[in-house]
């Protein structure tokens, strides 16, 4: 048992102390905490560590440290030992994303040694609902995207990634781990789209983290050409009905404050902004 304020690498023995903190805010957590629920704390598993912040011996904070740098359930004292950590380490993230005020203070502590970032988000609305939207139809032709299909949804993906971050994801491993995770998706039943008569993607989204109590969408796209015709809300509308129906009661997203379509588009669609996040981007 620690007995003082530190920090220190969890261990698959540090699981359901971990589960505890991240079931603090479902919501805010459901991506950190889905990949903890299948991977564990297996650092090779898990695809990174799991940084822990005790205090009086007791698991208070946490941080995940992989591809993205995550700050979670975090007190000002906790970031900072987890900026000490992430110095030390030096940058193997992409990204620093969490909620807006612990990561904005990581950054603060990270960016005279980690900086300058390529991009800084520094407010992105989270956005929840647990029910669908009485005044919108459902888009009937947004369905999953079947097994079959990863050459039709793969260029909408690309599309998407390169657009939102501003890079494409096919830079570095040749998209590999991108492909991956695309088909891991497809095959989990979690990528859905609409497709036009010559079977071109008009519309796509996945949901890419879930969780017994909170899933979260991503990848919202429209291909440019058929923007402005109304596709946004009825498109969610039938991707949250699929959430809703056979996922988690409560579906959640997380959109650059800049989007004012976007968030036009989630509101009809009855999500409602509940807190923020912010991204740095490397």
């Amino acid at each position: 048992m620690l007995t003082q304020t530190t920090t220190r690498v969890l261990d698959p023995s540090d699981l359901d102390a971990a589960l505890a903190v991240l079931d603090r805010e479902p919501v805010a957590n459901a991506f950190v905490t889905a990949r903890v629920q299948v991977a564990g704390l297996d650092p090779w598993r898990l695809g990174g560590e799991m940084w822990g912040w005790y205090e009086d011996g007791m698991l208070a904070s946490l941080c995940y440290a992989g591809a993205n740098l995550v700050p979670i359930c975090a007190t000002p004292r906790a970031v900072r030992g987890f900026a000490d950590r992430a110095r030390r380490a030096g940058r193997r993230c992409s990204s620093i994303v969490g909620p807006a005020t612990p990561t904005a203070q990581l950054w603060r502590l990270l960016e005279p040694s980690w900086g300058p970032a390529r991009e800084v988000r520094t407010r992105q609305p989270l956005m929840v609902t647990d029910r669908l939207p009485d005044d919108i139809t459902p888009d009937p032709y947004v369905r999953r995207v079947r097994k079959d299909e990863m050459d039709t949804i793969m260029p909408a993906c690309v599309a998407m990634f390169t657009e939102e971050v501003g890079v494409s994801p096919m830079a570095g491993d040749g998209g590999l781990l991108y492909q991956a995770r695309v088909a891991e998706l497809v095959g989990s039943g979690r990528s859905f789209a609409r497709l036009d008569q010559d079977g071109k993607v008009v519309f796509k989204a996945e949901i890419g983290a879930a969780t017994p109590h909170a899933c979260q969408v991503q990848g919202v796209w429209v291909a440019p050409e058929y923007r402005g015709r109304g596709l946004a809300a009825p498109g969610m509308a039938a991707v949250l009905r699929y959430a809703l129906e056979d996922v988690s009661p409560v579906v959640s997203l997380y959109v650059n404050d800049f989007n004012t379509a976007a968030r036009a588009a989630y509101r009809r669609v009855g999500f409602q902004e509940v807190g923020a996040f912010m991204s740095v981007l490397f």
